[in-house]
Order: C-alpha cells, then structure tokens, then sequence
C-alpha cells in the first residue's frame, strides 16, 4: 500500500485550480482532477452538479472526456483534489480510470494547497478489476 508518493507540480496545479471552477452549488464540496496522459499532456476537470442530483459530472470524468477530445488515451498518473480530507474517485470513477490506466498507475489525492494526503494504485482503489484487457482489448491507444 502506498501512502504518499510524489507528484508532479504542474499536475497538482492543474487539479487544485480546476477545483476552484467547480460547480457545486448543493453540496458546496469542489473536486478538481488532472490526468497525465502518456504522450505528456494534462488534462483537467472539476465536478458539476445538477438540481437532478443523479445527472452531476464527476472531476474525473471531466478530465478524462477532455483528454479523449484531444486526442489522448492513456493516463499515466492522476490526482484528485477534493477538501480536507482525502478524496478518492467514486466507483463509477474508478472504473473510468482503468478504462484508460493500468492497474499500477498511481492516483493522489491532495488537499486545496495541493498537499499530497494519499497515494494508491488503481488495483488498491479497484481490485480484481474488469478492464479492455478482459474484453481481447490490450491496448486503448488505438
């Protein structure tokens, strides 16, 4: 298990100041998130609420849709950047990362100053997990 690990700057930039765009007005908790797509780019998102609590935009899936707009398909490395507390994705969340992550991508979890709280693989946050790889797909890339 792992801790805390480091990560990039510009990475948890990227998360932190996202965050601070999010639309959040029901339950006033802001999450940002930033990939780090494998040809070295970063893509953010932050959550967006809706009145229809059930039709609210994750971080990570914001961050993970503008990655597949511009072109990217693999994530290296992520972080969440929710309050206080570690923030680790949402079920739905996770299984969107192993869409597009391997098992042993890091994901952090830092606090608003970009504070690294936590660190876990995706098989720590998503054991035994259905990925492409079990549907004859090895490589999202294409």
């Amino acid at each position: 298990m792992t801790d805390v690990a480091p990560v990039p700057e510009d990475l948890i930039a990227a998360a932190t100041s996202v965050r601070e765009r999010a639309y959040a007005p029901y339950s006033n908790f802001r999450v940002g998130a930033a990939m780090f797509c494998d040809d070295g780019r970063i893509f953010a998102g932050c959550n967006v609420e809706n009145a229809a609590y059930p039709e609210g935009l994750c971080a990570e899936g914001g961050a993970i849709s503008a990655m597949i707009a511009a072109g990217g398909r693999r994530i290296v490395e992520a972080v969440v950047c929710g309050g206080g507390a570690p923030c680790p994705p949402c079920g739905g969340c996770r299984q969107k990362l192993r869409e597009f992550g391997v098992p042993a991508m890091k994901v952090h979890m830092v606090d608003p100053s970009g504070g690294v709280l936590l660190t876990r693989t995706l098989a720590e946050l998503l054991p035994d997990s259905f990925g492409p790889d079990n549907l004859g797909v090895a490589d999202v890339q294409a």
